[in-house]
């Protein structure tokens, strides 16, 4: 019985843990991205303000569509697309950030019949701190 108070003493402190979203701090700025293609290493660099994105990937540059839909998601569409995979819409959610960098989750926001929605996650880095 002892062991069971001590048990739920330690799950009643756990779960009082909240993880940081300062969601505010990364609407608007200069980011970095960094993800492994294949075997090689890749960044991108983009610059968001409320509505818009710039992205460069590759020494290409694409603008981006930024509706936020409260202060921790958004959905991001290409404004020029050249095919039907780049006219769909991607739906983004901070989970964590600390100071100039955030973790977070993407999918597409319309899933295609017969396919799992595949959620990839990946961290941002601030790269323009006041």
């Amino acid at each position: 019985m002892r062991y069971f108070y001590y048990l739920l003493c330690l799950l009643s402190f756990g779960s009082c843990y909240n993880v940081e979203r300062n969601c505010g701090d990364f609407k608007t700025g200069t980011f970095e991205f960094q993800q492994v293609v294949g075997s090689e290493l890749v960044s991108s660099t983009f610059v968001r303000n409320d509505s818009i994105a710039i992205e460069t990937y590759k020494g290409v540059t694409d603008t981006f569509s930024v509706r936020w839909i409260n202060n921790c998601e958004y959905i991001m569409r290409k404004l020029n697309p050249k095919n039907t995979y780049d006219q769909q819409a991607v739906h983004f959610k901070i989970l964590s950030t600390t100071e100039n960098t955030y973790l977070f989750e993407f999918q597409m926001v319309v899933k295609k019949q017969n396919q799992e929605n595949l959620v990839k996650k990946g961290t941002v880095t601030k790269i323009n701190i006041p």
